[in-house]
């Protein structure tokens, strides 16, 4: 059964449940009065019949005119016994005793007595007169409140079912439109294929369980576009970066073994291996990080970081490798809460990103002085890796994060290209963003935000 289908299901049960016990208290409610009124008139008849038959020779014949009027009346089927302290009939003859001994000395005991007997209703009074104690005993058939019930019953009957077939249509009405943005992320599911994985779903404006669905597959997406951007990317560039290297260490040796050369064209053959040999295993080490960075996208354990803690180890890590004062660690401003400064993500990842700007800062600068402004409130972790190296051209901005990509500029330096694409990814993958301002010649600054906010 669809959701929809349920939905309307249960929506119509729980409804109808309701308003059947609403009408069955209505219905209670309206039976209870009808009785007590029914009860009510015959206590009346008995009333009457014991002025009619035991005051009457205490009242003027105009009051006698009166009573008998109003009892000329009768109910359906209505029986009046009126019995003396012998429990005898008075007054009227009761050859079958109508009601018996027990029943008149529970009336005369109590005083006032009422029950319901299959379809009649009973009153029992117990009244004191000049001529001796009485009791009055009034039966009837109350056939008008029944077929009142009997009408109002049918009614609700058909309200009920009324209600219940409108509850249904509304309801189904309801649960169609209420799921029909599933539906449609449904169908734009459909279309994505393995080809096409740059595509989104719409996430729309809301903040409902369905945009939290669409948010959560587009994120499962932007996963799955990664592992497919991870083949991709070892097959078209993986294959052509190893085996340049290795193309040109063995023509070098094979040269080498083939022909008689002096000390200094060997020599000048090993730096040639050696160079290559140490860009083969740079590249080796950037794919193999790489690697890392893309497996670890989806399965990255998180724990809180505190990022000020994270960016004194790196200065540490520097400062042991090319000296105390290398890394200038600059703290603009501190929340006042220290929970302010952690945010959930995995430390080693976090680690690569931070030391791959800053390193790649140090190359493009040969290894000059490298600032980092750090600061910190209660909405936001900015990091500033400012150098003044050689600068990024402004066409090249754009293209640095590409895989294997080096900008113009930058072939008289060591290294495959690898770092600030793997670098993105990490701070991507902790919901942060990176910026880069650059002038050409004059120096280059990276900015690494975490915004709380968003």
């Amino acid at each position: 059964m669809k959701i929809k289908d349920r939905l309307s299901l249960y929506f119509t049960l729980i409804g109808s449940g309701i308003l059947l016990a609403v009408m069955l208290s209505l219905y209670l409610s309206v039976y209870t009065i009808v009785h007590n009124h029914f009860y009510s008139q015959l206590k009346d008849r008995a009333n009457i019949a014991a002025q009619l038959y035991l005051e009457a020779d205490e009242i003027t014949p105009d009051s006698l005119i009166r009573v008998k009027n109003g009892f000329l009346k009768n109910l359906p089927n209505e029986v009046i016994r009126l019995y003396d302290s012998r429990n005898s009939a008075a007054f009227i003859n009761d050859k079958n005793q109508y009601w018996d001994s027990k029943t008149i000395e529970a009336v005369r005991r109590h005083k006032y007595l009422q029950y319901t007997d299959k379809d009649y209703q009973i009153v029992g009074i117990y009244y004191k007169d000049n001529q001796g104690n009485f009791v009055i005993l009034v039966t009837a058939n109350d056939i008008e409140g029944r077929h009142q019930l009997s009408a109002i019953l049918d009614a609700m009957m058909i309200i009920f079912l009324v209600v219940a077939v409108l509850l249904f249509s509304i309801s189904r009405w309801l649960a169609k439109n209420t799921l029909s943005p599933i539906k449609n992320v449904v169908k734009q599911m459909q279309l994505i294929k393995s080809t096409n994985l740059h595509l989104r779903v719409n996430e729309g404006r809301g903040r409902d369980e369905i945009s939290e669905l669409a948010h959560n597959f587009n994120r499962l997406l932007e996963h799955l576009e990664n592992a497919f951007e991870l083949q991709r990317t070892y097959v078209a560039n993986a294959s052509h970066e190893l085996r340049t290297p290795i193309t040109s260490i063995i023509g070098e040796v094979e040269l080498a073994l083939h022909k008689e050369r002096s000390v200094e064209e060997n020599k000048k053959t090993l730096q040639l291996v050696l160079e290559e040999s140490e860009r083969l295993r740079d590249t080796i080490s950037g794919l193999m990080e790489l690697a890392q960075v893309d497996m670890e996208f989806t399965i990255a354990e998180q724990s809180p970081v505190r990022m000020d803690e994270l960016l004194w180890e790196v200065e540490s890590y520097w400062a042991y490798k090319l000296g105390t004062g290398i890394l200038q660690v600059n703290v603009e401003h501190m929340p006042e809460n220290e929970i302010m400064l952690t945010i959930p993500a995995n430390h080693q990842l976090l680690f690569i990103a931070l030391n791959n700007l800053i390193g790649n800062a140090f190359k493009f600068s040969s290894q000059k002085p490298v600032k980092c402004n750090f600061y910190a409130d209660e909405q936001l972790i900015r990091m500033q890796i400012i150098d003044s190296g050689i600068g990024i051209p402004k066409d090249d901005i754009d293209l640095v994060f590409k895989s294997f990509y080096r900008g113009n500029n930058s072939h008289n330096f060591a290294g495959n290209g690898i770092g600030l694409y793997v670098t993105k990814k990490i701070i991507q993958l902790f919901n942060g963003t990176l910026n880069i301002e650059s002038v050409e010649g004059e120096g280059t600054s990276i900015t690494v935000l975490f915004n709380r906010v968003n």
